[in-house]
Formats: C-alpha cells, structure tokens, sequence
C-alpha cells in the first residue's frame, strides 16, 4: 500500500488472543493493515522487540492548575510517553483549584491543550456543594467523576454521605462512571489520632492507621449505594484481596462496578516501605505479602478489572520533611515505570502471557471508559498507539532516568527486565530511547 505513512515491520505484535511476527501498516494515525511483507516507503525496523498496545493510565495527578512546581502536563506526559503510556485520564486534584466546575474544567483543559506529549482524558470531581454543576461537566466532555470517602488532604472536599448518594444517583442519571477513593474516615481518623497522641508517627503507626478494614468498610458502603443508586462505579487503588471479594460478590448480584489496582501493590509490601521510607507512603498503604499475593491471584482469575499508575508526584520537600511519616506527601511517583514494571514482574517472572497483560493496561480501560475500539488494542481502525518493547534489556533503574519534574521515586534501584525502546502516539514516534521524548506535543484531548 503505497500510500502509507508508516509500516513498522519485523516484530512480534500483541494482539487480543495471540503474539505474531507481523507488519503494522499506518494511515493518518490509525492502523489500516496487518500482516506479512506490506510495503511502504517509511520502516520502523522493530527486528527484536515486541510490540503491544499503549498503556492507557486512568488514573495520575499532573495537579494543573496553579501548581505547576509540582509536575504538570508537559513533564508528566513526556514521563507518560517514556513509560510507553500513550493515553492518561488525569484527576480533578491536586490542582487549585479543583476541575469541579465547568469553568475549572475549561481552565485546566486550556492548560492542557497543546502541551501534551499523548492523548488524555480528564476527570471531574463530586464534592460537597458541586451538585448542579455535574452535568454541564459532563456535556463539556469529562471522563467520569471522582470522589473521595476521606479527606483528600487538599482543597478537594470529601464527599459525605448526603453527597455521595446524591450525587450517585445524578451520575447514574448522566450515564457516567463514579471513581471512588473508598477509605472510612472515621476509622482512619480515630486510629490517626490515636497513634500521634501517643507521638506515634513511624512508617509502622501509618500503616497500621490505614488498615485493610478501613477500605473494606468503604468498599461494602459503596457498593450499597451503587445497588440503590443505579451508579456505575470503578473502585480506585483497590489494596487488600478482601476488598475485591467485597466487590466480586455485588458484581455477581448484578452492581455495575470495575475496580483497579496499582503496580505499587503488586510490586511492594509494607515491610519494603519501612526500607525505602517517605518514597513508598501512599494511601492505601502497601500491605502484607499475603495480601500482595492474595491481589496477584485475584488479578489472575480475572476479579480485577485494571491496573493505573495512581502517579502522584510533589517536590521532594513534600515528601522528605521529618521524621513524622503522617506529614509526608502520601502519593507514589512512578508512571513512567508502570508498564515496564508490570511487564517485568509478570510476564517475565510470572509467565503471565502478553494480552492478558494488555488487557490490564490497555484493553479494559479503554472498554470500560468509552475508548474501544478506537484505543486500547491492535487491530485494523485502531489508532496507532503502540508501545515497542525489549524483552532482553535489563537494568536497574537510576534517578538519572526519571523524567518527572522531581526526580524522587520508589522505583529507583528497581530491577526491571524489560524496557520501551520506541512510542508512538496516533503513528508518531513520540519518544525514542535513543534520542527521548521528541516532536511537538501533539496530544489530543479525548472528550
């Protein structure tokens, strides 16, 4: 096909049910052909690697607008395009303010607009008082809602439970989808207060203040709201196996709900947090390892939907300010290592095969939020949103590598058995190991 853009030829390709030695034919952005010798005037030589959707990562905080000392679009999505991530949904949080109006949702999309690497998606937010402004969010072309069952720790208000149902049954009117940060405030709050009266402030007292009942609680009154409401739901950063058997068991009863986890989950423990110290606190925190491999299992027999990044990056002053672990930054940097690490851990070391793997980064994603089949997969219509990866490139990784503004990340000394050699993004290569990140961004919003 001489009119071609782009072939890419020589690698192995992951397809829904298979891996394949074929060549991927490219036209204004969007897959046109699969198969064996097509032709074109333009090769991308892929002799070695293999070839898999791009990730599409629902859930980071680039925390535009009025915070851009933080991370914002143009770093955070140049880490994206490196971590072979070609679309994000980024949160209506940490910016300042909120996207919880239509005219916050215009603001940061102005922000977002030409200063995207690849293509993104945004979030809107359910707050107390925000009520009438769901669905003019909605019409203006937001992904879904989020919403938070404990305090967010910033301007973001935690949705109580006046809010969430009521805001629950708007949603559902809307025919959108509710993100939920599922964690009992009053539980977190007590035992929090419990710990610093004692002057109890160490990785072991945080943990133990967020612990695996204070997401189960949430979890089950959501998921009764969701069953009175009619709302979809996904379940965010879910951390405990216990949880996703709360939510297996009302999908079965015919609730609407998904659910993600995080790699950080999957990759770390607690007992890892208390080694690396304020880079590993998150909320939920890492668990146990019986929980780590209680959610592996769970991801295996398909309980679990997804898996999102939850990047959530801050100046190192944020996170490395004393010894009280309650005062740090809670958030994980760690997007531009997401698919590399999930790749690494299990199909390398797990022999988890390839589309399974890509349904949880790319597949599901994209079908839950709208995005299939023009994203998500490899396949004739498809955009041209691939990842090209080395399954022979091991390393550990090194701060010098980080392309986050601050350069402060729990995957520093990870070791990793794979690495993204080439990205594209709608058939143009957007990052290069070689070379980095290149061309303008291009990134298209996804309304």
């Amino acid at each position: 096909m001489k009119d071609l853009d782009l072939v890419i030829k020589g690698g192995l390709v992951v397809l829904e049910g298979d891996v394949k030695l074929v060549d991927i034919g490219i036209r204004n952005g969007v897959i046109v052909d699969l198969g064996e010798r097509i032709d074109g005037e333009n090769i991308l030589d892929a002799s070695g690697l293999t070839i898999m959707p791009g990730m599409i990562d629902i859930h980071v905080h680039f925390n535009e607008p009025n915070r851009e000392d933080w991370e914002g679009f143009v770093h955070g999505s140049r880490m994206m395009a490196a971590g072979g991530i070609t679309t994000y949904f980024d949160m209506p949080l940490n910016g300042n303010p909120p996207t919880i109006t239509v005219t916050n949702l215009i603001e940061k999309q102005a922000l977002a607009d030409g200063h995207s690497y690849v293509d993104y998606g945004l979030w809107g937010g359910l707050v107390p008082g925000n009520e009438e402004e769901l669905a003019g969010l909605t019409e203006q072309g937001v992904i879904g809602f989020k919403a938070f069952m404990s305090s967010a720790g910033t301007e973001f208000g935690r949705a109580d439970e006046r809010t969430l149902y009521r805001g629950m049954k708007q949603i559902a009117q809307l025919n959108k989808i509710l993100a939920l940060h599922a964690e009992s405030e009053s539980i977190i709050q007590e035992w929090t207060e419990e710990k610093l009266a004692k002057g109890q402030v160490t990785v072991r007292d945080y943990v133990e203040s967020r612990p695996p009942l204070a997401e189960m609680e949430a979890v089950q009154r959501a998921l009764i709201y969701a069953e009175e409401t009619g709302c979809p739901l996904h379940f965010v950063h879910i951390s405990h196996p216990k949880s996703v058997e709360l939510i297996e068991r009302a999908r079965q009863r015919g609730v609407n709900v998904t659910l993600e986890t995080c790699p950080h989950y999957l990759l770390y423990t607690n007992e890892d947090f208390e080694r690396i110290g304020p880079s590993a606190k998150c909320a939920p925190p890492l668990r146990d390892k019986q929980a780590q491999e209680g959610l592996w299992e769970k991801l295996v027999a398909g309980k679990i939907d997804m898996i999102s990044s939850d990047h959530s990056p801050c100046p190192a002053s944020m996170k490395f300010n004393g010894d009280n672990m309650f005062q740090a930054w809670g958030g994980i940097l760690g997007g531009q290592f997401s698919l590399e690490a999930i790749v690494t851990e299990a199909h390398v070391n797990r022999k988890i095969s390839l589309p399974q793997i890509s349904k949880w980064l790319s597949t599901n994603p994209a079908i839950r939020f709208g995005l299939y089949p023009r994203k998500g997969g490899i396949a004739p219509g498809f955009d041209a949103d691939l990842a090209l990866l080395d399954l022979n490139h091991e390393r550990q990784v090194q701060t010098e590598e980080l392309l986050s503004k601050h350069p402060h990340s729990l995957y520093v000394g990870h070791h990793l058995k794979c690495a993204v050699q080439t990205t594209l993004s709608r058939g143009k290569v957007v990052y290069d190991r070689q070379s980095g990140v290149q061309g303008e961004c291009g990134g298209k919003w996804l309304r």
